[in-house]
């Protein structure tokens, strides 16, 4: 077979196939788009569903990746359904009678950006919820990927392995990082800005009488500071303390 051209890992043509061989429930499949578009994956193959296609109780389950299930292929046979492919790698939870390499999800998702990276398509392929794959659909596989799990119950959703799978992939295309993800419209406060609202706090707390005696002033001010300042306040989190200061005194000076 003839290899495809290189690509960059972490761009869409990097991304495995996502083969779903002969699966029974449409809320499987629909859950299993929906875990795909989630982590940047579309290519949905579908070998024999049961019942009808299109599956109104996979585009029910989807919840936005109903494009994923219009656009899914669908194959007679798992052969056809990865003839175009490069690596094939095997979803199972027991082990089978034969020599093959194991990767756990975390392996897979690093080989399959290297495989991208050499020019070659990856496919997962993952069995029936009942009995999972058919050892003819392992044989011609790369590689069996396993899930490590508590033992005593080794069995994984279809659509829980598909999340699996996608989820370790997408982190190796090094995301947005979530602590760089803030309220929206929200900037990390400035010096100036903290500052502001230390000098306001203290000019409270001196006037309630709270910074007593004036020896313990100092070492009670950079307590304060450093509570607030560990916090990583936002500038809205700021203006909002403030207010909650400015209400107090209020507060405060009504009642005298």
């Amino acid at each position: 077979m003839k290899n495809l051209e290189p690509v960059a890992a972490g761009t869409p043509a990097s991304a495995p196939c996502i083969v779903l061989v002969q699966p029974t429930l449409g809320e499987n499949i629909g859950a299993a788009a929906r875990a795909m578009m989630n982590f940047g994956l579309s290519d949905m193959r579908l070998v024999k569903p049961k019942g009808d296609w299109p599956n109104q109780k996979a585009i029910n389950t989807a919840s936005g990746a109903e494009r994923i299930l219009q656009e899914a292929k669908l194959f007679e046979t798992t052969e056809d359904a990865v003839a175009d492919l490069n690596r094939i790698y095997a979803t199972t939870a027991r082990t089978r009678d034969m020599e093959k390499p194991v990767l756990a999800p975390r392996d897979l998702a690093a080989t399959i950006h290297e495989n991208a990276a050499n020019g070659e398509k990856s496919g997962v392929i993952f069995g029936r919820e009942a009995k999972g794959l058919h050892n003819d659909d392992v044989a011609i596989s790369d590689a069996i990927v396993m899930v490590p799990v508590y033992p005593e119950h080794r069995s994984i959703n279809l659509a829980q392995c598909v999340l699996l799978i996608g989820y370790e992939w997408y982190q190796q295309t090094d995301p947005e990082a979530l602590n760089g993800v803030t309220r929206k419209g929200g900037q990390p406060a400035t010096q100036q800005e903290l500052v502001g609202f230390f000098e306001h706090l203290e000019r409270e707390l001196d006037d309630c009488g709270f910074l007593f005696p004036p020896e313990k002033r100092p070492r009670m001010v950079r307590n304060i500071r450093n509570i607030f300042t560990r916090a990583g306040l936002s500038d809205q989190e700021v203006k909002t303390l403030r207010g909650i200061v400015a209400g107090l005194s209020r507060t405060r000076d009504r009642s005298r």
